[in-house]
């Protein structure tokens, strides 16, 4: 395994952490909108190429509230691990999740990215899994906090990608034709590209129909 190798359906798996009200009650680093917009296309993206997915919170019931609709709607019946721990690596229950994916790649997003994210990068990079840091669906309590954290995660043997650019080295080449609609749909409903994907089907379609029949 190696960082020089892409990102594949066959090789990485996700996990998304602590996305609940509380949690985003305190970001201050980025735009809220944009991270909550950004970890759905980590979701459907993933939803899409059929990567295994661990999803899990922290004091669901006491604190924190419950994992952001957006993303659980996609993986209907699917366990969303509850912890007490910031570090999820230390909640034996994300372990045996992470385990029973049978991968080494693993994408993670979260909040806060200097705790929840940054605790168990270390862990799991430490017991030998290749991380790669989602930075634009993280969000911390200060751009400063959240960039201190990536550059930590960084100097640890983490590397950062975007969630836009998983998406698109999931697909690799658009002739994918089985995932392409997929792709569209992702990209109109949560990245700016989706405002040319609609000017280009109204070019080409209604558009280059009206001016045909004129």
């Amino acid at each position: 395994m190696s960082v020089l190798e892409m990102l594949t359906p066959q090789n990485s798996a996700i996990a998304l952490i602590d996305f609940q009200p509380a949690m985003f009650q305190g970001v201050q680093s980025h735009d809220r909108l944009v991270t909550i917009n950004n970890v759905q296309i980590l979701a459907k993206a993933a939803k899409l190429f059929n990567i295994p997915t661990v999803l899990t919170t922290v004091a669901k019931d006491s604190f924190s509230g419950p994992f952001i609709p957006e993303v659980t709607e996609l993986f209907p019946g699917q366990d969303i691990i509850d912890r007490t721990s910031m570090n999820s690596w230390l909640d034996p229950n994300f372990r045996k999740a992470v385990a029973a994916t049978g991968r080494k790649k693993f994408v993670i997003a979260g909040l806060w990215t200097e705790a929840c994210v940054i605790f168990p990068t270390l862990d799991m990079l430490r017991e030998g899994f290749e991380i790669y840091i989602a930075a634009d669906a993280c969000g911390d309590l200060s751009l400063e906090a959240h960039e201190r954290a990536m550059q930590r995660a960084i100097q640890a043997g983490a590397v950062p990608i975007t969630s836009s650019q998983y998406a698109y080295e999931l697909q690799q080449d658009w002739a994918r034709s089985e995932t392409y609609d997929g792709m569209m749909e992702i990209q109109k409903a949560h990245s700016p590209y989706g405002i040319q994907i609609r000017f280009s089907k109204w070019a080409l379609g209604e558009h280059a129909s009206e001016g045909g029949a004129k």
